[in-house]
Formats: structure tokens, C-alpha cells, sequence
């Protein structure tokens, strides 16, 4: 069978508003939007969920978190890509059709394969969740759930299966500033930052590009997840949030606007100083 995948880019989902449904359109078994290269993510998520409103809520906020998502609509496709490369860590509805949640858990556990698996089931029974944990799978879940401990016991899978999953940093530093990417900390010479969400992302963002120069369109694909320029000013504002955050109170700049280019995180030198391209 031809699978045709793409990835959802980290940060190309917003939360419903309060009391609106998330009502689309049948979803094809495979779903996945393709990141530029130069748009990374934390770690890749496959969903296997066959109901579109709960994936896209779910999928939605994996990717505000920094993941990448890889969506299955049905347990054969889900199978499939479990039994693939590169898969960090898997959520899995326990009723799904074709190939039952259950099934899957053993199939992938049978073909030796430890990625850590998150069973979601409406089913929250003392027996319905021993049965789940007995075939393999890591944790339970049961509907409904906060997502904020859907992300929570993601992070955790993530931590205890590390040696297992592909290997990725868990902390950028630059110039005294330094994250945390599991605990989602930031702080600057010892001094803890309190950052939003979006804050976050950008910074990451930033991180792993720094002392070079980002555009704006670089910014606005990898952060917010658009390919073309909505003609606001919602880059600008973040930046000076980040900039007052990250640099109030210290006696050198990190954050710079680049005039023409873009932005730049480091601290500048002005005796080497090569390219604009560079800070």
C-alpha cells in the first residue's frame, strides 16, 4: 500500500474556543504536513485516533507543545507506522477499527519494538486499565482528560523511554541563556524566566538558530505554522515580549532586530563580526 504522509508542524494548531465543537471532514488514514528543514521539532507523536474532532484537539495541542505529529485514522495504518522508523512515542485510542487497540499494543511489543505507548479509552475500569497495561502499553488514560495531563504524561513517557527514543538535546544554551525542553524552564545567568507558550516556541526557535539570522518568514512557518504573511505586527509584539523578558536587567543585549534580515539571538561582537548574516 502507497502511504502518503506530510507532518504537522509544531505550532500549527490553536485550541478550540470554549464551547465550540471541532466538527471536520473525514480524515484520510494517513495524515502528515511536512516541515521546511529548517523547522525542527522536539519529537515525533504518531496518533492513532479514528474520531477527527478528538485527533484534531489532540493533535492541535501537540503541536502548540513542540512535537510533530503523525496522525493514523484507523489501526492498520497505525500499525504500520508504528512498525516504522522514527516514531519517539505513540498515542493510541483503545477502540479503533480494522486493528483494535489492544492488538496493536501486543503486534508492536511482539515485533520487539519499545516505544512508549499512551492507551485513551473511555473505558476506566480497574480491569479495563490492567488489561491495557498487561499487553504493553506504558500508561492509561481515560476519557475525558485534561489535555494539560495528556501533555504532562506525553513529557514523562518521553523521559522514561529516552534511551529508547531517537536522540535529541534536552537543553540549548547560548551566552548565559539556557532551556530546558522537558521541563520548559528558561532561565538567564541562574535567574529563572517566566515565559508563555508562544514565548517558548520562539525562544526554542531562536535557540537552535543561534548567532545567525532569522527571517521573518522563517519565524512565521516554524513558530506559527503559516506560509504566508498575514500582514500583522503579531511577530513584532512577541519579539519585544521575549526581548523585555530575556534582557531586562542584564547588562548586554541577546535579542537584536537585524534591519532588512530579521532577528538574532547572541551577544554581539562588534570586533568579529563577519556577516550580517551572523550576530
Amino acid at each position: 500500500m502507497t502511504i502518503g504522509a506530510c507532518m504537522i508542524r509544531p505550532s500549527a494548531f490553536v485550541e478550540p474556543e470554549r464551547g465550540k465543537s471541532m466538527i471536520g471532514t473525514a480524515a484520510p488514514a494517513f495524515s502528515l504536513a511536512r516541515p521546511a528543514a529548517h523547522c525542527e521539532a522536539r519529537a515525533k507523536i504518531l496518533l492513532v485516533e479514528d474520531d477527527d474532532s478528538t485527533a484534531d484537539y489532540i493533535g492541535r495541542a501537540l503541536g502548540e507543545a513542540g512535537f510533530a505529529v503523525l496522525r493514523a485514522a484507523d489501526g492498520r495504518a497505525g500499525l504500520e507506522l508504528a512498525l516504522g522508523p522514527d516514531v519517539d512515542a505513540i498515542i493510541l485510542d483503545r477502540v479503533v477499527d480494522h486493528v483494535g487497540g489492544i492488538a496493536l499494543v501486543k503486534a508492536v511489543r511482539a515485533a520487539r519494538i519499545p516505544t512508549p505507548i499512551l492507551l485513551l479509552s473511555a473505558i476506566s475500569s480497574t480491569d479495563e486499565r490492567v488489561s491495557g497495561l498487561n499487553a504493553g502499553s506504558d500508561d492509561y488514560l481515560a476519557k475525558p482528560f485534561a489535555i494539560s495531563e495528556l501533555l504532562a504524561r506525553v513529557e514523562a513517557l518521553l523521559r522514561r523511554g529516552g534511551s529508547n527514543s531517537r536522540s535529541e538535546e534536552t537543553r540549548l544554551g547560548a551566552d548565559g541563556l539556557t532551556i530546558d525542553l522537558l521541563t520548559r524552564t528558561v532561565e538567564r545567568d541562574g535567574l529563572e524566566i517566566d515565559l508563555s507558550r508562544r514565548e517558548f516556541a520562539l525562544l526554542e526557535y531562536l535557540m537552535r538558530h543561534a548567532h545567525e539570522t532569522v527571517t521573518r518568514a522563517m519565524l512565521l512557518e516554524c513558530v506559527w505554522g503559516l506560509r504566508f504573511d498575514p500582514q500583522t505586527n503579531v511577530i513584532e509584539v512577541h519579539i519585544s515580549r521575549l526581548r523585555q523578558k530575556i534582557d531586562r536587567g542584564f547588562d548586554r543585549s541577546l535579542l537584536h532586530t537585524i534591519k532588512g534580515e530579521g532577528y538574532c539571538l547572541g551577544a554581539i561582537d562588534s570586533a568579529d563580526r563577519s556577516s550580517s548574516r551572523r550576530c
